[in-house]
């Protein structure tokens, strides 16, 4: 990023991770491993989210798995991935010199437990472990623990045995997120993903018949941004003390930058990958411009800019 990086200080902290820039890639749209390395330096970026998993392997739904839906797209790729074991062995040495966060995620508290204690042997390049409380994509949606403050705040316990930062990935289906929020902080949550996708379902105009063959998916994209903007902010008005990672249709600087406005320490860069695979760095970039031209001197004075009341980039109303 040249010269242009002195002019403002993108480090941020989450919790006990101190991180060179704020974004990452998102859970289940970069790959387990290095996927991306072909398309940008991922140790540039302040983190490498993977795509969640499971103790054991895990096929995943049938296909069609995903589809467009409007400006946005929906999934039901249902968490296919090798399990932990095989991703030490054969995705982790791949990203060699890369911040990585291991996202996880179980059907029972004893599933999510046993995938974290795999975690565990992962060494240093794992900083933190994002625990997927919120994905949609499983038969029944019986399994959305973010949906119930007691059930998500004992996976989080649980999953201490992971003996690294714990960030509980939240979901903005429901009208309980705050409380959930609090419930998983109380629990030991380093911080909070704010959020994942929304349910949603696309008919085939022909059939009048699920696109997807599991029917339902995640709604993701630029649609869903406003919904992550408010839930970012709900949280954040109600719990400051508690870290936040905002993710939810981000595809340029003042998306990401919006974001971070209602209170996210750092922002997670998802949808807009498949279309761009550049685009996480490409976003860092366009943050970088936009603070520099609204007069940010650092990314800890423009946190939660929006919740004060001189909202103006820069303006007298930081700190």
């Amino acid at each position: 990023m040249g010269r242009a990086r002195a002019d403002v200080d993108l480090r941020t902290t989450i919790g006990s991770v101190h991180l060179p820039n704020p974004v990452m890639t998102a859970a289940g749209t970069a790959g387990h491993g290095a996927e991306l390395a072909g398309h940008l330096d991922l140790a540039a970026l302040g983190a490498h989210v993977v795509k969640s998993l499971s103790a054991d392997p895990w096929p995943g739904n049938a296909s069609p798995r995903v589809t467009a839906a409007g400006a946005g797209m929906l999934n039901a790729v249902g968490l296919q991935g090798p399990g932990v074991a095989a991703w030490l062995a054969d995705d982790l040495p791949a990203l060699a010199g890369v911040r990585v966060v291991a996202s996880i995620w179980g059907r029972s508290v004893d599933e999510y437990r046993r995938a974290a204690e795999a975690v565990a042997a992962a060494g240093e390049r794992v900083v933190a472990v994002e625990i997927n409380l919120s994905c949609p994509n499983l038969e029944g949606r019986r399994g959305i623990f973010a949906h119930d403050p007691d059930r998500a705040a004992e996976v989080v316990a649980a999953v201490a045995v992971c003996a690294r930062p714990r960030w509980a990935k939240l979901s903005a289906n429901t009208d309980r997120i705050v409380e959930v929020a609090r419930a998983v902080h109380a629990a030991g949550a380093d911080a909070v993903t704010v959020a994942n996708t929304l349910l949603g379902m696309v008919l085939d105009r022909r059939t009048c018949r699920p696109v997807l063959a599991a029917g339902g998916g995640g709604y993701s994209g630029p649609p869903i941004h406003p919904v992550a903007v408010r839930a970012v902010y709900d949280v954040h008005a109600a719990l400051p003390e508690l870290p936040i990672v905002g993710v939810g249709g981000v595809v340029d600087g003042w998306t990401a930058a919006e974001l971070l406005a209602a209170g996210a320490q750092a922002v997670q860069v998802g949808t807009a990958s498949f279309a761009d695979p550049r685009a996480p760095r490409r976003v860092l970039d366009d943050l970088q411009r936009w603070l520099i031209g609204h007069g940010v001197r650092s990314l800890d004075e423009f946190i939660g800019c929006a919740h004060r009341a001189d909202a103006r980039p820069g303006g007298p109303g930081r700190g």
